[in-house]
């Protein structure tokens, strides 16, 4: 039977009687039937905690990372048909790079595709290399975060519950790799034509414009700021943090890539206070290479630092049945 160690890591966080995150250190390397036989109570555990890290567990590629994922037994996610406008490439049917964007980009928090109206229950990452130097993945407990903008911001929080956001991004005909929000229109939309994209955004109510140079640019109907956790907690799940910092490329402003549902814009200051009371509360995770991590992506936030030297960090996305 598989057991695990746990162990502390420099600025671990304690909420509760629960560390952020929890470190699992294996005795040995496990195997699929180690992982299964365990799985509800590792569930339990994320949680309890919104994070695990799991190292010494043996995962040293892409395939051993796919079947250490697939033991838990939750559906895929695939990201061929996910709206996600990172440019991302499939290493196997459930297993793909993380955010393609250049080493030198900060990727800001975010809930994974919380911009668009389906998104995954579960990310799994595995670090095959980590970098020399930077490139942590910060993660932020936003059920804490909405707690303190609660306090600090409480007019803030009551528009955003009221209102929701709209994002709108403009989406190339081809990918551009220059930039974290750069997935072509086709790619994103999972359509060869313009008469196939344009159906599909009518079926998600999305508003859309069509551009120069055969671009797009999408808008989607308002989208709640604040949801309820299947934990119950109540948590700040969204990307403006996201949009307002980092969709900034040759196509996008961040400031103007999202507003509240009723179309008005954000107080610039509202948002960046609420950025740093979100970085004060981050956790950044200190990748070694062999590492698996486990987010609950309704309670937890994440994004990626930059980074020098070579990185590599592949991601799979799982849907859970159960709160799905």
């Amino acid at each position: 039977m598989l057991k695990f160690q746990s162990q502390t890591l420099s600025g671990q966080q304690n909420y509760g009687n629960a560390v952020f995150p929890l470190v699992l250190v294996a005795d040995n390397p496990v195997s699929i039937e180690d992982v299964s036989a365990q799985s509800a109570l590792l569930v339990e555990h994320l949680a309890t905690h919104g994070a695990i890290l799991f190292r010494n567990c043996g995962v040293a590629d892409a395939q051993a990372f796919d079947d250490f994922v697939a033991s838990f037994g939750f559906p895929n996610f695939p990201y061929d048909e996910s709206l996600s406008n990172a440019v991302r490439h499939n290493r196997t049917p459930r297993v793909f790079t993380a955010n393609e964007a250049p080493q030198d980009v900060e990727i800001f928090l975010h809930h994974e595709m919380a911009q668009t109206p389906c998104f995954p229950n579960h990310l799994f990452f595995f670090c095959g290399q980590a970098a020399a130097q930077g490139g942590a993945t910060p993660l932020c407990r936003s059920d804490v975060l909405l707690r303190q903008l609660t306090e600090q911001l409480p007019d803030f929080v009551a528009r955003c519950r009221e209102y929701g956001a709209r994002y709108s991004l403009t989406m190339p005909a081809e990918a551009d790799a220059s930039s974290g929000q750069g997935r072509s229109w086709r790619q994103t939309l999972n359509v060869d034509s313009r008469e196939a994209a344009e159906t599909r955004l009518a079926a998600l109510q999305y508003d859309w414009q069509w551009l120069g140079n055969d671009a797009l640019r999408t808008t989607t109907p308002a989208l709640p700021l604040i949801r309820h956790a299947p934990s119950g907690n109540e948590v700040f799940f969204n990307q403006l943090i996201a949009a307002f910092c980092g969709w900034q490329d040759q196509r996008d402003e961040g400031t103007r890539s999202v507003t509240y549902g009723n179309s008005e814009a954000f107080d610039d200051a509202d948002v960046q206070m609420a950025v740093e009371i979100a970085y004060d509360l981050v956790f950044d995770l200190p990748w070694e290479s062999g590492d698996v991590a486990w987010i609950d992506n309704y309670q937890v936030m994440h994004g990626r630092r930059p980074f020098s030297g070579q990185r590599s960090v592949l991601a799979s996305l799982c849907l859970d049945l159960a709160i799905a």
